[in-house]
């Protein structure tokens, strides 16, 4: 019995150790700071701007005028809007703005659907781009935005990740899913870039070649379709650009019952990609492909909130079946929360913070519940409702 139990803890802490290590590893070369800046561009490439809005009747107003208000020449960009089961009072506010507005009512609506119907509308209309800007219909953006994206584009980049950022902190759980994205940017994002690896994509801030995008879109058909695109640019050698100074303001989920969907929806959809991907592993490790690779990687490990749950727990249970072997677990909980302690940027380290903490237990709970409940979500679409007015 003992030496089962030994094989056991030794086996369970090389899982979480290697989890951690990455994320450890990550989150220090995020600490780094980038001293290559793309030059401005000497053209201005033309850009179609697609903003999917399924029932965002309160929010899509915002983005659009952010866009709108650009310092981009007006002439070299379309902002196309495909409003899905928008109130008719939004579709009237819309059509008297200078945008192409696509009306949808999709029977199971999806982002994938949307971005397809507008890339099939704007070939038909002859319509041609250099570049295919994806937001959000919660995004707003600086005047400067599209011009970054250009010099981006223009320096080589052929897909392009900006820095999503929360522009609500109001509730505890807004706070959290703030703090949660800017641990994302800093290890999935800023540390993979400095050290030549491709960044994450993350649903929206994305701007891609635009031909590329129109051949590979049609492939894309899940809830998950960053995680889609993110496999076919890997899996194409493209690498994935991140630009940690080039901000999307994005509203994040204020109460617990949207957290839990939204989840719900990330795991699914990152549990169903590596399922349809892992058979590539072994070619792509024969080929050298190490962004396809390492995003394999990323997607088997448990998340980070499991983590902060597991390897406590751990330490406690063998700090009190064998104090001796103890040691490692509460070395490898240390490693954890100084990586997190890396990645999480100083505007956000603050008292609201601190007392947001005591809702981490909770999102335990909901994020282990959601790993039982994955069956049958990879093509269900889970809205996000803005402007909940649940409390912290």
């Amino acid at each position: 019995m003992q030496t089962i139990l030994t094989i056991t803890d030794w086996v369970l802490f090389a899982l979480l150790g290697f989890a951690t290590a990455y994320l450890f590893i990550f989150a220090l070369a995020s600490m780094r700071r980038r001293r290559d800046r793309f030059p401005a561009a000497r053209i201005e490439h033309r850009m179609a701007v697609l903003i999917p809005a399924y029932r965002e009747d309160r929010v899509i107003d915002q983005s659009v005028e952010a866009i709108l208000a650009q310092q981009y020449p007006r002439e070299r960009y379309e902002a196309v809007v495909i409003a899905d089961h928008c109130a008719s009072a939004t579709l009237e506010r819309l059509g008297q703005l200078p945008i192409r507005l696509l009306e949808v009512e999709f029977e199971n609506s999806s982002k994938a659907k949307a971005l397809n119907y507008a890339v099939a509308q704007l070939a038909a209309a002859g319509e041609t781009f250099d570049m295919a800007v994806i937001l959000d219909a919660d995004n707003t953006v600086a005047p400067d935005f599209l011009s970054r994206l250009n010099d981006g584009y223009h320096s080589g980049a052929q897909a392009i990740q900006a820095h999503r950022r929360a522009k609500n902190l109001h509730t505890d759980t807004a706070l959290l899913d703030a703090v949660s994205e800017e641990i994302n940017n800093s290890i999935f994002r800023k540390g993979h870039v400095a050290l030549g690896v491709s960044s994450a994509l993350i649903g929206s801030g994305m701007a891609f070649d635009y031909n590329w995008f129109c051949n590979n879109i049609t492939q894309v058909s899940s809830a998950g379709e960053d995680k889609e695109l993110e496999v076919l640019l890997l899996k194409q050698g493209i690498f994935i650009e991140y630009l940690d100074d080039v901000e999307v303001l994005d509203e994040k989920t204020a109460g617990s019952r949207a957290f839990y969907n939204q989840r719900r929806r990330w795991l699914a959809a990152q549990w169903y990609s590596l399922k349809a991907a892992v058979r590539d592993l072994p070619g792509a490790v024969l080929e050298g492909n190490l962004d396809y690779c390492d995003k394999l990687v990323q997607w088997m490990m448990p998340p980070r909130v499991l983590l902060l749950g597991l390897i406590p727990l751990a330490a406690l249970a063998v700090t009190f079946v064998d104090p001796a072997s103890s040691a490692k677990w509460w070395l490898l909980l240390a490693a954890l929360l100084f990586a997190l302690c890396f990645a999480i940027p100083d505007y956000l380290v603050d008292k609201p913070l601190k007392r947001a903490i005591r809702k981490i237990p909770l999102l335990m709970l909901l994020m282990a519940l959601n790993l039982l409940r994955l069956r049958g979500t990879r093509d269900k679409f889970f809205h996000t409702e803005h402007g909940s007015s649940e409390k912290a």
